[in-house]
């Protein structure tokens, strides 16, 4: 008998498990799984950038920060960690309009208003 298909939350706390003891390409594949289960999923989207990033697939990681920060566009850590993602990209205008972006939202402002 096949196991059941397990919930998003459980797949992402493996994937974290995964993460919180260096195996990163496990944890993609899994974060990957949940994004795909819910595109609307922000901290898969976010996670996996941030796996992404630390793996060297760069490209692929301004991507899934770019949906981060699309789904909750005044989330601070979205926007520091796809800053973090162009400077490696060196794309330095683009990262230092989402440092600026993160630092309004450090202030207490908001970047998009509800």
């Amino acid at each position: 008998m096949s196991d059941p298909i397990p919930h998003l939350e459980d797949l992402f706390d493996e994937a974290n498990g995964h993460l919180a003891v260096g195996e990163l390409e496990e944890a993609i594949v899994l974060y990957r799984q949940c994004v795909a289960r819910d595109p609307q999923f922000f901290d898969g989207w976010q996670a996996l950038g941030m796996a992404l990033l630390k793996t060297g697939e760069v490209k692929e990681a301004i991507g899934a920060g770019l949906m981060a920060t699309t789904l909750k566009p005044n989330d601070l850590l979205a926007w520091t960690g796809l800053s973090q993602m162009y400077v490696r990209n060196g794309q330095i205008a683009e990262a230092e309009d989402a440092k600026g972006k993160a630092r309004i939202l450090s202030l207490g402002g908001r970047v998009v208003k509800d």
